[in-house]
């Protein structure tokens, strides 16, 4: 018994002398829990509303007041006219629009009832349902508290209107992300261990002393897996539109395009990781730890990029498949064109620059 306690006081000293193994056991632990503790949030923060009010009076300005002093919203603008809201649904930063209707307030005195519309972008559904509750709730507030002022019965008639999913169908907000994540592990990963499994093989020499350039040997790893990835994105799609009904609304050459730009995307990024890890192992674990749950995460995939602390919005910046998600729910969603998604194609497109640069010098310095 003695000798199997010192076995075990060997192995705690092994574990303890071990950065790697101490990073897996405590480091990655805490560093989910805080993630998931921060980011994971089922309430509304400073989300950016449009109103149009047809009758600015003084009951429409005190549910205004009201509603930009709950902290759940910032006014964006004040409409002119009604047709101004899918435009500005479509450029993405407004994520609702409240209508008071004409006479409001007279309404609302002589008739003790009035009418509201509450039009909230449901291309995230569960946003979209939350921002819905959260106004409704803010003017059934207002109306007690009026209530009991005037000591007459009086009521606001919100209309509740769902743009771009009026069913609020879960699979519009999952099929786009899923689609991000999948081409974003799969391009990265598969890419990641093609180079290294050269370098294990022993293979790798072989490919130095040919003929082929450091660019050439990169894009002949990277051709393979584009072709392959541009099927795996198609069936995607047409999953997403025949089985869930996911609408293509926008341009479908755009849409490829788009993807494609993401793909070539992950694959330099894949390339990028090869020449930093030495074995398969390493580049697998690199491919699934750092750029899985940060996709599930801090992308917007599931949880808006908007409720987050602003050092976590920061970090979200620089994943890439944020930037694809909102081009894919702009485009299959909304219906838009590049006029709206230029932003986040140029921030793709300088994404893939700066992984194919890192890589190929990388891989030059490897080679000398």
């Amino acid at each position: 018994m003695k000798r199997f306690f010192g076995f075990v006081k060997k192995e705690f000293y092994h574990i303890f002398r071990d950065v790697r193994t101490m990073l897996i056991l405590f480091g990655i632990p805490i560093a989910q829990l805080l993630l998931f503790g921060t980011v994971i949030k089922n309430d509304i923060k400073d989300a950016e509303i449009a109103i149009y009010d047809q009758s600015k009076d003084e009951v429409t300005q005190e549910i205004t007041a009201k509603l930009l002093s709950s902290g759940y919203f910032i006014l964006d603008r004040n409409l002119e006219s009604i047709n101004d809201i899918e435009a500005i649904f479509k450029k993405g930063k407004v994520k609702e629009v409240i209508v008071f209707e004409s006479n409001f307030g007279r309404l609302l005195e002589k008739e003790g009832k009035a009418n509201v519309q509450i039009i909230a972008d449901a291309s995230d559904p569960n946003m979209g349902k939350l921002l819905a509750n959260y106004t409704t709730g803010i003017l059934n507030d207002y109306i007690t508290k009026k209530m009991g002022e005037m000591k007459v019965p009086l009521q606001i008639k919100p209309e509740v209107r769902m743009f771009y999913n009026e069913e609020l169908e879960s699979v519009y907000l999952f099929v786009p992300g899923i689609m991000a994540m999948i081409l974003m592990l799969i391009s990265a990963m598969m890419t990641s261990i093609s180079i290294t499994r050269e370098k294990e093989l022993g293979t790798m020499e072989i490919l130095l002393v040919s003929p082929l350039k450091p660019v050439q040997i990169i894009l002949g790893k990277v051709a393979p897996y584009l072709g392959l990835s541009i099927i795996n994105a198609f069936v995607i799609i047409l999953i997403g539109n025949l089985v869930f009904g996911v609408p293509i609304v926008g341009s479908t050459i755009l849409l490829m395009a788009e993807t494609i730009l993401f793909i070539m995307m992950a694959l330099c990024l894949g390339i990028m990781i090869s020449t930093a890890a030495k074995t398969q192992m390493v580049a697998m674990f690199i491919s699934l730890i750092a750029l899985m749950l940060p996709t599930i995460l801090l992308s917007g995939f599931i949880f808006p990029v908007e409720n987050m602390p602003m050092a976590l919005q920061w970090l979200s910046s620089i994943m890439p498949p944020r930037w694809f998600i909102v081009i894919l729910k702009n485009i299959m969603l909304k219906g838009t064109g590049l006029l709206y998604v230029w932003k986040e194609t140029l921030i793709l497109l300088a994404m893939t620059s700066v992984f194919t640069i890192v890589a190929v010098k990388k891989f030059k310095t490897r080679l000398e």
